[in-house]
């Protein structure tokens, strides 16, 4: 596969990663274990790109956007970070330090995303005053992710391409003090995944099903694929039997 190929699949990958496809579907598309199969197909290092890809996880797990207010854009650092890590043999924690400053660089395209949408508001307004359905579901859905597709295959596009050495030159370009607070909050953001998750897990209510899966784990000696099913299973049959019921 040609390198421009490579290059044009890959942003297109991270323009489908931002396309709402659901809360449920977005948050799973955009992880960067999810994404760094489909980059390591298209590299042909599977292996790798999921080492890498797991290696990035760590960093965004349990990050959450309150507000929908992204902290960061693990699917933009998975996207560049991955390929020129592959194409130029750097080890998974070079990897993840050369992601982070992309993931917080990925909070200012949705903030041009979320400017432009403005536009497609006001043309849904005019359409509900002429009752045109097709409208409205064209500016809600159709024309934000047609205008996405420069915003978001472009600059992956082009950092795939070129490679690490015009990629490290944009860095470079940055001024001092904002690679600074990049590296600042970079560290930061493992721990930060790692306490928000335990915070959840921490909960009174949901502690017994953790002391029972850490002892599955550890003493009974389920598979983490097996216990990670049979949790599902049992956070469904909890939520079923605990929620309040309203006639």
């Amino acid at each position: 596969m040609s390198k421009l190929m490579q290059a044009l699949l890959i942003g297109l990958l991270y323009w489908f990663t931002q396309v709402k496809w659901g809360y449920t579907f977005q948050n799973i598309f955009r992880q960067p274990l999810t994404v760094s199969w489909f980059i390591g197909m298209v590299m042909g290092n599977v292996p790798q790109a999921i080492i890498i890809g797991a290696n990035l996880q760590l960093v965004y797990m349990g990050m959450i956007a309150p507000g929908a207010n992204i902290p960061a854009d693990e699917a933009l650092a998975a996207c560049i970070a991955i390929p020129i890590a592959l194409s130029t043999s750097m080890t998974p924690e070079m990897a993840v330090a050369f992601a982070v400053p992309f993931g917080i660089l990925g909070v200012f395209l949705d903030q041009i995303r979320r400017t432009v949408n403005a536009t497609w508001v006001h043309m849904a307004d005019r359409y509900a005053e002429d009752c045109n359905i097709k409208g409205i579901y064209r500016a809600a859905w159709l024309w934000p992710a047609l205008y996405q597709i420069p915003l978001r295959v472009i600059p992956v596009g082009l950092a795939t391409y070129y490679g690490a050495d015009a990629v490290t030159a944009f860095i470079d370009s940055l001024p001092k003090w904002l690679l600074h607070g990049f590296e600042v909050t970079g560290g930061m953001l493992p721990a930060l995944g790692f306490a928000i998750t335990m915070m959840v897990i921490g909960k009174k209510s949901l502690l017994p099903y953790f002391i029972a899966g850490f002892f599955l784990i550890q003493y009974a000696k389920v598979p983490i694929m097996a216990a990670a099913i049979f949790g599902t299973v049992l956070a469904f049959l909890h939520v079923q039997f605990t929620q309040v019921r309203t006639q």
